[in-house]
């Protein structure tokens, strides 16, 4: 059999999922079929724009599916395709347990951590957000309750001391989509032994909003630094003054003290932060 020939479907929307779709595609598996989000008005201009995933379907010249929902008729067309599997990163709905069961071997998705440790929708800012040194890739087949499904491998990653949510995401895609090319010719020869995981150790993790940014400058240095590191992208962390939303953008932790080096006051061009303390109250 040769396995860069199999029929598999990927789901995805944001980046995280394009850039894997490069490795698969790098190593020579290309998926027949491709559903992410529909187009959504992005920016401030709010324009109608596809998902990173439908713009990497474009450029493949593979078909692409953006269903609003999946109702029985969308259902029903799946299951009529001959796919032997079922391909899930960051796809951003719940996705149906009949459709999870529609593909001959198995569905299965890449979750950026340490499985059943953070199952949800920030694991890579939750390890960073609770100081943990160690987190890692997962993958596992897909189950209808998130991110409990049985284990088929994992890979143990080192946090760096300053790193940040973004580079460590960064070097996580990469190591999950390599994990995944070593393990799919296994996967597709039915030769993996999932080991289910250990819901006594499960925790999980929520979506990340906006007022998660909030610290309060008073409060523990390591605790401040890591919300810094964690939301440095987004929603970037952030305090009040004189009711202005003061945006931390540039920070360090130096003899277990939070140091604030640059900051963006609203409606205001970005300053050091000694300079913004100068500014009359």
């Amino acid at each position: 059999m040769n396995t860069k020939k199999f029929n598999f479907i990927f789901f995805g929307t944001p980046d995280v999922a394009s850039e894997t779709l490069e490795i698969l595609k790098q190593a020579g598996f290309l998926p027949s079929l491709i559903i992410t989000s529909p187009d959504a008005r992005r920016g401030r201009g709010m324009n109608l724009e596809i998902s990173p995933v439908a713009n990497f379907a474009k450029n493949n010249n593979i078909d692409c599916l953006k269903p609003e929902k999946f109702d029985h008729e969308f259902t029903l067309k799946l299951s009529t395709f001959n796919f032997q599997l079922f391909l899930v990163v960051a796809y951003g709905k719940i996705i149906p347990e009949d459709i999870l069961n529609i593909p001959k071997l198995s569905s299965i998705n890449i979750h950026y951590s340490l499985l059943p440790k953070y199952r949800g929708a920030s694991p890579v800012e939750s390890a960073i957000l609770n100081d943990d040194t160690i987190t890692g890739v997962t993958i596992q087949q897909m189950a209808y309750k998130m991110d409990s499904g049985p284990i088929i491998a994992q890979e143990k990653v080192e946090i760096l001391p300053n790193e940040k949510a973004s580079e460590l995401r960064k070097r996580l895609i990469k190591i999950g989509g390599e994990l995944l090319v070593k393990n799919l010719p296994q996967i597709i020869a039915g030769k993996i032994k999932a080991i289910p995981q250990n819901e006594t150790e499960a925790t999980n993790c929520k979506k990340i909003k906006k007022e998660d940014g909030l610290i309060d400058l008073n409060d523990d240095a390591i605790k401040n630094y890591n919300k810094f590191r964690a939301y440095a992208l987004w929603p970037r962390i952030f305090f009040f003054k004189n009711n202005k939303r003061i945006i931390i953008t540039d920070a360090t932790l130096e003899e277990d003290k939070f140091i604030i080096k640059k900051v963006l006051p609203e409606g205001k061009k970005k300053i050091k932060y000694e300079e913004f303390l100068k500014i009359p109250t």
